[in-house]
């Protein structure tokens, strides 16, 4: 009897830190219609004539700042979480990177090489966004039409307040915590305020209510916003954090259009004068180290924090390969009840729904 293949698919990373590998990956990550939802047309103008040209260099530096022997450390972190979950489990385990390399397709073709009965995708995303958890569901669909490969495609849904990925994620920010802080940010990867809207299935509750993230709606399914605030709360409980110590923010705004407030960069600056001067910082939406933990928090960020006035900051690492993480995933890939088969027509449906005016 065949076994399920298991694939899991992280952001992804330039193959190097070359301006022209930078660029390639830009392209490819910018160019994704739920990442920038606008028409082609568009999107193809804004990227070649004001990002590509000088985004790449800038980019490149920031990545050379954080690059290890090994590579990227988004795709090392992630194949030494491939290798440990595959150490627990005869079925075959395969990583992808929904850009760069290894690729969703790459992953696919060697779980076929394997023959297995089923693909259980487990996008290494917590919480739903167009941009991140939608985009890996759709890929993965399309790269298996393309292989012509009929196989059940079966999909982990986000995991934002299970209580497995709480525990792992408090046991590895255990040590931090026992530190002496004054306040500590939930700093989560910002999106637009249309990627709220847009998913939203009753078309009137997402930022539209007050209070949205707090009354019950089956927006809440799709809402970045309420599942973001909802792992906060669960950490919170969990690690027995008041609520006057912590805030929860939001990083990596790009472009003019409104996104998720308050800004992770700005809150930094304003703290140590309200007298928060030792300040950690957890980014959950990540479950492994990237450009944005490494780079844009504990190096940028902590230089703004100190210029600002504050004594320290400490950036929490990601969960990557803390055991209890690894445990909790291994047990997830187990259980075929934690896996919804995803219908051929629904990328199309997703499709149509992010780039919609």
């Amino acid at each position: 009897m065949s076994l399920p293949g298991i694939l899991l698919v992280n952001l992804g990373s330039p193959d190097s830190t070359s301006t022209s590998d930078v660029r390639k990956y830009l392209n490819e990550f910018l160019m994704d219609e739920r990442v920038i939802d606008i028409p082609w047309f568009w999107r193809r103008l804004i990227l070649s004539a004001f990002i590509l040209p000088t985004r790449p260099k800038k980019s490149a530096e920031a990545y050379a700042s954080i690059w290890e022997p090994t590579g990227s450390p988004l795709v090392y972190i992630s194949e030494q979480v491939k290798d440990r979950v595959q150490l627990r489990t005869e079925a075959p385990v395969a990583l992808g990177m929904r850009y760069g390399n290894p690729s969703i397709a790459s992953g696919l073709e060697a779980l076929k090489k394997k023959g297995v009965s089923e693909v259980r995708l487990v996008p290494l995303y917590p919480h739903y966004a167009m941009s991140s958890y939608e985009t890996v569901v759709v890929k993965a669909q399309e790269d298996l039409k393309k292989m012509e490969w009929d196989i059940p495609l079966k999909v982990m849904p986000p995991f934002y307040q299970d209580p497995d990925y709480i525990d792992a994620l408090v046991a590895s920010a255990e040590e931090a915590l026992q530190q002496d802080y004054d306040h500590i940010l939930f700093s989560y990867h910002g999106i637009p305020e249309r990627h709220l809207h847009k998913p939203d299935p009753t078309d009137s509750h997402c930022l539209k209510v007050d209070d949205c993230c707090d009354k019950p709606s089956s927006a809440h399914a799709y809402c970045y916003r309420h599942q973001v605030f909802a792992t906060t709360k669960a950490f919170v409980k969990k690690a027995g954090i008041p609520e006057d110590k912590y805030k929860v923010t939001f990083q990596s705004r790009l472009g003019r259009t409104p996104w998720l407030r308050p800004y992770t960069d700005l809150v930094l600056e304003e703290l140590p004068g309200q007298g928060l001067k030792k300040v950690l910082v957890i980014c959950p939406s990540f479950v492994s180290d990237c450009l944005e933990t490494l780079e844009e928090i504990a190096i940028r960020g902590e230089e703004d924090f100190i210029k600002a006035g504050g004594e320290s900051l400490t950036a929490i690492p990601c969960m990557n390969t803390h055991p209890l993480w690894i445990e909790t995933l291994s047990n997830w890939i187990h259980d075929a009840d934690r896996f919804q088969a995803v219908a051929p027509e629904q990328g199309e449906r997703l499709l149509s729904m992010a780039t919609a005016p």
